[in-house]
């Protein structure tokens, strides 16, 4: 082929230079969802359940987070423990086995039997915290670094009894938000001690070194700051497999701070990107088929692959026709609801934008180079460990786009629609 003019609209691949191992893409199962999955009569439990997991008829999820304790998107506020038991011998793990933990189990089935699940805590007991209420923010109390280090090994044997293995575990859910609901602050320095202290010896002792640990679990906004902070010792680095990161800062206009990734992915070349938790908040079934939802999704997506993420984790997987169900009010999308009066599944513009990566980028596959001309197109690319190769394109603008799909001197024309994203496999 000749040399592309200046006038040709081009995405151009380039195989020769790989990036990132791909772990997976998923979603979380709350409590929400569960209780949501399981007022769905059976037949359309195994549409849910097909639609996320299956490779074939759905989109292929192979990752999973779930609550350590109560957070907003549960129906109660709980623990796994009576107050004021440090040696958790109370621990029981009762409430889980009513909603999630079948869910969770169904959920892996559905997968083919591998879905990577990690757990993540949006607040210890009250007991251990220096404001006594698991809401509103707090700190842990140094005394129970150890119990609380604790807990996390209790939780992950509990879910092993009940044949659900761990694959991994963040340290805290958005440690700098004091919330009205179940939060936890932890300064840098404070995440950097817990973990060197108790949690990184704990996870060792009881045989568990291999749970990928991720710290920070919040906004792209901080993410080099605290990266730079907890992980200077190397004493704590040693534990640490990932930084996790969640886009609410960064949700509206046009920077949502991809750069920060950029930053903290060549400082911390060792450590890996992993997208804990994003949903558009605010819940409303007027706007449930609203494109602009999915869009969101794509470019934040692309821009995190392409900035070196290894994994990326939607946030609750269903929820019902309210946008919960919630304990403090914070109703929000999903890119399915359940209406529950009807027993009908609503999948929004987000289900299917998210399937253009889960469905064709598979666990193992490496980024490779993908590059546009045109600033309405985005565009990332991998290939997978079968050999094909994924390449994703987006156009953002108001009008439909013909590009050349350029790789190895050879092009082929592609049409993509105005406001569309598309997949294609070489």
């Amino acid at each position: 082929m000749e040399q592309p003019k200046e006038t040709q609209v081009c995405v151009f691949v380039d195989p020769s230079k790989t990036f990132q191992t791909f772990v997976g893409i998923g979603g979380a199962i709350t409590d929400a969802s569960a209780e949501t999955f399981a007022k769905l009569s059976k037949d359309k439990q195994q549409e849910l359940l097909a639609a996320y997991y299956d490779l074939n008829n759905g989109i292929g999820y192979s990752l999973a987070r779930t609550n350590m304790n109560s957070c907003d998107f549960s129906s109660d506020m709980y623990t796994y423990v009576k107050d004021n038991d440090p040696s958790l011998k109370s621990f029981d793990i009762t409430h889980d086995k009513q909603f999630k933990i079948p869910m969770i189990k169904q959920a892996m089935a559905a997968a083919g039997g591998k879905l990577n699940l990690y757990i993540s805590p949006w607040s210890p007991p009250a007991w251990m915290k220096d404001n006594n209420n698991m809401l509103t923010g707090g700190k842990l109390l140094k005394q129970y670094y150890q119990p609380w280090a604790n807990y996390y090994i209790k939780y992950i044997n509990a879910l092993k009894q009940e044949r659900v293995p761990v694959w991994g575990l963040s340290v805290q859910n958005e440690p700098m938000a004091t919330q009205r609901w179940e939060s936890c602050i932890y300064t840098a320095e404070d995440e950097a001690a817990f973990i060197k202290a108790a949690l990184g010896p704990a996870l060792r002792k009881a045989g568990m070194g291999d749970k990928k640990l991720i710290v920070w679990d919040h906004n792209r906004d901080l993410i080099y700051q605290r990266a730079s902070v907890t992980l200077k010792d190397p004493a704590v680095a040693q534990y640490v497999w990932g930084i996790g990161f969640h886009w609410y800062e960064t949700w509206t206009g046009s920077d949502m701070m991809f750069d920060n990734l950029k930053r903290t992915a060549e400082a911390f070349p060792s450590k890996n990107l992993i997208f804990t938790e994003g949903c558009k908040e605010k819940f409303s079934m007027d706007s449930i088929n609203n494109w602009s939802l999915g869009e969101r999704y794509g470019i934040s997506m692309i821009n995190d692959f392409n900035a070196g993420t290894v994994a990326w984790t939607d946030w609750n997987i269903l929820l019902d026709e309210n946008g919960g169900p919630n304990h403090v009010g914070n109703f929000c999308f999903a890119p399915v609801h359940a209406n529950t009066q009807t027993n009908e599944l609503i999948y929004t513009s987000a289900y299917y934008y998210i399937g253009h990566f889960s469905k064709f980028i598979r666990p193992g596959a490496r980024r490779i180079i993908a590059s546009v001309n045109r600033t309405n197109l985005l565009t990332t690319a991998f290939k997978n460990p079968d050999g094909t190769i994924a390449v994703i394109v987006m156009n953002k603008g108001d009008e439909a786009l013909a590009y050349n799909l350029w790789i190895a001197n050879n092009a082929v024309e592609v049409q993509v629609p105005a406001h569309a994203i598309q997949t294609i496999i070489l």
